[in-house]
C-alpha cells in the first residue's frame, strides 16, 4: 500500500512538474498584423522604387522614391513651393556622398499613399531636381524611416506590388531566410565580400540606390576585397548633394545571408564626407541586388525576410560607356564624357542633344539607358547639333 501511495504521489509530482514546464512555455504575442493596403509600384534604372502620393488635404499626384537609406521622409524644394507648405528654418544637416547640407522642414504634415493615411510627419526639405534629371521624371520626395517604422511592408517585385501591414506578429512564408539587421534609422547589414578570401563586413541596406554596391575607397584598400588586377573605369553618380566621380569595378564573390553572387558590379568612391563611417561600415548594398528577393521590412521586430524571385538569376550590368545624360528642359542632353571611354570615341561631346538611340526615338530615359546595356554591341546614337542632326556609332565595352 505503502509502495502504491508513494507511486501516487511521484505521479502527481511529476504531472505537476510537467504543467509547469507547459506554462513556461506559454508566450504572450500581439495580435496578427492585418493587411491595411496594396499598391501598385514602378521601378526606374537600378530597381528603384517610385509610388504615386499626395499630402495634406491637396489632389496633386506626386512621385516618392521608397527608400530604406533615407533617415526619415522629405520633399522637394520646388515640390513644397509650388503647393504653398509651410516650412520652418532649422540647423540640422544631412549627409550624403556628394554633400552636406542644411535643411529647412515642413511640420506636421500628412501623407496619402493609397488606402493609407500616414500622419503627423514632419517633411525635410531638399532639392531633388538632379533625380528629376536623372529618371526624366518629376521627384517629390523620398519616404524611408518615417514610414517603415510604423508598419510592416513587403516589397513584391514580381508582381510590382507594395503590401503593407499594422504592426503585430506574422508568419513569414516558406522557403526564405530572417536577415536581423541593425536598425539605427537604417538598416546595417552584414555581408561577406571579397576575391579568393571573402571579408566581413556591415553595409547600409539601401533600396533607394540604384546600383549592386557601393564601397568606400579605404574600405576596398584596407581589406583587398578587390583584385589589383581587376580592370576599374572612371564613371559618375548621382547623391545627395549633387554628382560624384567614382570608379566602377567588379568584385569576385558577394554573399547576402545563405545567398551567393558572383562577379557583382560595384563602384568605389572617396568617402570624403564619411557617410560608411568606416571602418564601421565598408559601404551600401543598392537595389539592383535587393529586387531580386521578394522582401518583408519589419522595423519593430528589426525584421528583413527575404525570398528569391524571379528575378534572382538576372544577369548583372557589366556595360560601360563613359557617357552621362539628363533630361533638361524637355530634352535629353549630354553632360559628361568620360576621356578615352567609348563615349568619347565615338565622338559623342558635352552639350550634344540626343534625338534617338537605336530605334528609340524618345525621351523616354528608362528606355534609352536600357539601349546601352549590352556590351560589345555597336549602338546607333543620333544627336542634335547646331549644324543639324548628327549620327554617331558607339561600342559598348564591358567591365568584366
Amino acid at each position: 500500500m505503502r509502495r502504491n501511495q508513494r507511486y501516487i504521489v511521484a505521479l502527481l509530482l511529476g504531472l505537476l512538474s510537467f504543467s509547469c514546464y507547459l506554462q513556461a512555455q506559454e508566450e504572450f504575442v500581439p495580435p496578427p498584423a492585418k493587411k491595411l493596403t496594396t499598391f501598385n509600384f514602378r521601378m526606374f534604372t537600378g530597381g528603384v522604387i517610385l509610388i504615386k502620393g499626395s499630402i495634406n488635404n491637396l489632389s496633386d499626384s506626386l512621385n516618392f522614391i521608397l527608400d530604406t537609406g533615407s533617415g526619415g521622409i522629405s520633399l522637394d524644394s520646388v515640390t513644397a513651393l509650388q503647393l504653398k507648405v509651410p516650412i520652418t528654418p532649422s540647423d540640422k544637416t544631412i549627409r550624403g556622398i556628394a554633400g552636406v547640407r542644411t535643411v529647412s522642414f515642413a511640420y506636421n504634415n500628412t501623407l496619402k499613399l493609397p488606402g493609407i493615411i500616414v500622419d503627423s510627419l514632419n517633411f525635410h526639405i531638399n532639392d531633388y531636381e538632379i533625380l528629376t534629371s536623372v529618371y526624366g521624371e518629376r521627384i517629390d520626395g523620398i519616404i524611408g524611416y518615417s514610414f517603415f517604422n510604423r508598419y510592416i511592408v513587403k516589397i513584391d517585385y514580381d508582381s510590382m506590388k507594395i503590401h503593407v501591414f499594422s504592426k503585430g506578429s506574422m508568419k513569414y512564408p516558406r522557403g526564405g531566410h530572417l536577415l536581423k539587421p541593425l536598425l539605427v534609422n537604417l538598416l546595417i547589414q552584414s555581408a561577406t565580400i571579397g576575391e579568393d578570401v571573402t571579408r566581413f563586413s556591415r553595409f547600409y541596406f539601401d533600396t533607394g540606390a540604384g546600383l549592386c554596391l557601393l564601397l568606400s575607397q579605404d574600405f576596398v584598400q584596407d581589406s583587398a576585397v578587390v583584385s589589383p588586377q581587376r580592370k576599374r573605369v572612371i564613371t559618375q553618380v548621382e547623391g545627395m548633394g549633387g554628382k560624384k566621380m567614382m570608379e566602377l569595378t567588379v568584385v569576385k564573390n558577394f554573399k547576402l545571408g545563405p545567398y551567393k553572387f558572383r562577379k557583382v558590379p560595384a563602384y568605389v568612391f572617396d568617402d570624403e564626407f564619411n557617410v560608411t563611417s568606416y571602418p564601421y561600415l565598408g559601404g551600401l548594398i543598392g537595389n539592383d541586388i535587393l529586387r531580386r528577393f521578394n522582401t518583408i521590412i519589419n522595423y519593430e521586430k528589426r525584421d528583413v525576410y527575404l525570398v528569391p524571385n524571379t528575378h534572382f538569376r538576372d544577369p548583372f550590368d557589366y556595360s560601360y560607356t563613359g557617357l552621362n545624360f539628363y533630361y533638361i528642359n524637355n530634352k535629353v542632353i549630354v553632360t559628361e564624357v568620360m576621356k578615352g571611354s567609348p563615349a568619347e570615341q565615338a565622338g559623342i561631346k558635352e552639350g550634344d542633344e540626343i534625338i534617338g538611340i537605336n530605334n528609340i526615338l524618345s525621351k523616354n530615359m528608362l528606355a534609352l539607358k536600357n539601349a546601352l546595356q549590352v556590351p560589345g554591341e555597336k549602338v546607333k546614337i543620333l544627336v542634335q547639333r547646331e549644324e543639324g542632326p548628327v549620327l554617331l556609332i558607339l561600342r559598348v565595352k564591358s567591365i568584366l
